[in-house]
């Protein structure tokens, strides 16, 4: 019978698995933050329904006249002011949507590292699996080569 060898215990060569949030956080510049706010606000109920109330405020005070008209019908002031709102906003959520693009691409490394490192320790319990059911083959033939008087031929022995 051969002697029975056991793979050598499986080291963990690699670094501990970091919270992709933090890494992309250490990262982040001033502008970046900032892209990320106004796209928020930007993108958010409370800011549709604020402009809603100040455009809606502003046509009112201008069609009744309840002030002096410093912008009459068309409201071509108020066209300007949200050009040039659409003119900003934009770029920066464009800026906002690259950064996100970005955090997407780290995220996506991340798992695919963790994908790796797993792969070997599952590789690693698959290779020292297979060895145990060669052991237990080994030890089931050992008994089975024993035969029926085995007890007997053993307690005799002590």
């Amino acid at each position: 019978m051969r002697q029975l060898s056991f793979p050598e215990r499986f080291l963990h060569h690699h670094p501990p698995v970091r919270n992709v949030n933090e890494i992309v956080e250490e990262h982040l510049t001033v502008s970046q933050r900032a892209a990320d706010r106004v796209a928020a606000l930007v993108g958010s109920w409370r800011f549709i329904s604020v402009q809603s109330l100040l455009l809606a405020g502003w046509a009112a005070l201008n069609v009744t006249a309840w002030a002096s008209h410093w912008d009459p019908y068309p409201f071509i002031l108020m066209n300007l002011v949200l050009s040039l709102q659409a003119a900003y906003t934009a770029p920066v959520i464009m800026m906002s949507q690259n950064r996100q693009a970005s955090y997407d691409r780290t995220a996506a490394h991340n798992d695919y590292e963790i994908n790796q490192k797993a792969e070997q320790e599952i590789r690693a319990i698959l290779d020292h699996l297979a060895t145990q059911d060669e052991a237990l083959k080994q030890i089931h033939d050992l008994l089975v080569g024993l035969g029926p008087g085995a007890n007997t031929a053993i307690s005799a022995q002590e």
